[in-house]
């Protein structure tokens, strides 16, 4: 739009019509300007609420989305939480069933070593009692012979007593040996000494008795020794006749033997 005021050629404007002019001039660009202000906020104030809103339902999205995994993550965490007791109460548990495993093992083996002690205990005791039956081989005048372990420790014992000087009980102790134990291997031995206690004691003739079943096993190491003791007997008794004759059968049964040197020295002094 163009707003003028035509003049004449030549003639100059009059006052009133230049400020005429002018006053329309300015109304019409205030009018101008007025609209143009007043469309323009309008418009851009629809705009702005419109951004508004939208931003506030989307913030009120991001919001609510917000909660909802707040909502989310609180309950994952008190599921945690509850797994975590579980656990912990597990492993309580776990810890309690490990402390009494330990402690049963514990009395096990405790119960296990008395059982091993009174296991060796035993055999040691049994082992004792079986080597206190089982029979033993031992020498005995030169021979080997098995005897029973009480056989043996009553020989022994019978003849220490002999050799103590205690006649009476070397006697009885010999004798009731051979009574308990008829078929020993130490038979011969036996009745060798049994003489000589009987000797001791003088009871001669009973000596003479032992000795000859000593002297009658010709292989026994002492058979010449007791032909011997027999004769010594039978000059205790007075008896020569039967001392020169027992000399002499000893002589001619073992006559490499030092009983044979000493019995023919004795035949010549019992002339």
């Amino acid at each position: 739009m163009r707003i003028g005021v035509a003049l004449q050629p030549g003639t100059a404007p009059e006052p009133q019509c230049v400020a005429r002019g002018a006053w329309r001039l300015a109304t019409m660009a205030g009018l101008a300007l007025f609209v143009a202000a007043a469309s323009m906020p309008a418009h851009a104030a629809i705009f702005a609420d419109d951004d508004a809103r939208k931003a506030i339902v989307e913030l009120r999205q991001r919001v609510t989305q917000m909660d909802v995994r707040a909502q989310s993550q609180a309950e994952e965490l008190q599921a945690l939480r509850k797994a975590l007791l579980d656990l912990n109460g597990q492993l309580d548990q776990l810890r309690g069933e490990l402390a009494n495993s330990r402690g049963a093992q514990e009395q096990l083996t405790r119960e296990l070593s008395e059982l091993q002690r009174k296991q060796r205990d035993l055999l040691a005791v049994t082992d004792e009692r079986v080597r206190r039956l089982e029979p033993v081989k031992v020498t005995v005048d030169g021979r080997e012979i098995t005897v029973e372990p009480q056989e043996r420790k009553a020989y022994d014992d019978a003849v220490a007593l002999l050799r103590s000087g205690d006649f009476n009980a070397a006697a009885g102790a010999l004798s009731a040996f051979l009574r308990r134990w008829p078929a020993t291997g130490y038979a011969e031995s036996a009745q060798f000494w049994l003489g000589n206690a009987l000797y001791g004691k003088r009871d001669y003739k009973e000596a003479i008795a032992a000795f000859r079943v000593t002297a009658a096993a010709a292989e026994h190491p002492r058979a010449a020794e007791a032909l011997l003791a027999v004769a010594n007997c039978q000059a205790e008794m007075k008896d020569n006749k039967a001392a020169r004759a027992t000399l002499n059968e000893l002589m001619k049964a073992h006559p490499g033997s030092e009983a044979a040197k000493a019995a023919k020295e004795r035949l010549a002094a019992l002339r």
